[in-house]
């Protein structure tokens, strides 16, 4: 199937898509989307940091940014940022999977990247490497299972770690909340289909 006919899925699936060649090119996207006095919540995303939007919006001075990445903030304040994510303007994360037929499946540990994929947000984001897109179902349960949970347990652990921590997330800590998505409406989810690998 050509790319061509994914976006077309996707677009018949209700949502909005946008390609962009490289990693710079879709942060020049997300750039022109954030307006000042936005409220922006985040999702858990490599796709997001290697592209440098976490850098970006965390720098600018004119809007509201809930960053559960914040340097020194306790676990309540964490999970704090995290609801008020979910009542944001715009949200940017990415996807564990986009099959070829346009539907977004997605697991997650404490569910608020699924929760603002579903409902909440006004706009969401999603920043999508092509390294994510599967052909079914089926296979968008093995990337998850082979790919995005072993990695993210890894990085994870690693994590914690370097904070002096015993890792010890495993696939019960971080898979524990699944989402298929087979269509939305009004263009409220944003896809930039970018044409290189990002994230897990």
């Amino acid at each position: 199937m050509k790319m061509s006919d994914l976006i077309r899925n996707l677009k018949n699936n209700g949502f909005e898509v946008v390609c962009a060649a490289n990693a710079d090119e879709a942060l020049k996207i997300v750039k022109s989307l954030i307006k000042s006095g936005d409220k922006i919540g985040l999702g858990g995303s490599e796709s997001v940091r290697e592209i440098g939007l976490l850098d970006y919006v965390v720098s600018l001075k004119d809007v509201n940014v809930c960053n559960q990445y914040e340097k020194g903030i306790s676990m309540d304040e964490n999970v704090n940022c995290r609801r008020n994510g979910l009542l944001a303007d715009i949200y940017f994360c990415s996807t564990n999977a986009v099959t070829l037929d346009g539907f977004l499946v997605n697991v997650d540990g404490s569910g608020n990247r699924v929760a603002a994929l579903n409902y909440g947000p006004k706009k969401v984001v999603i920043i999508a490497g092509k390294n994510k897109i599967v052909k079914n179902l089926d296979e968008a349960i093995k990337r998850l299972n082979e790919v995005a949970i072993p990695k993210n347990i890894e990085r994870l652990n690693k994590k914690a770690e370097s904070f002096g921590k015993t890792g010890k997330y495993t696939t019960k800590t971080i898979a524990r909340k699944y989402s298929i998505i087979e269509s939305d409406a009004d263009n409220r989810i944003l896809i930039i289909l970018v044409d290189e690998n990002l994230g897990y």
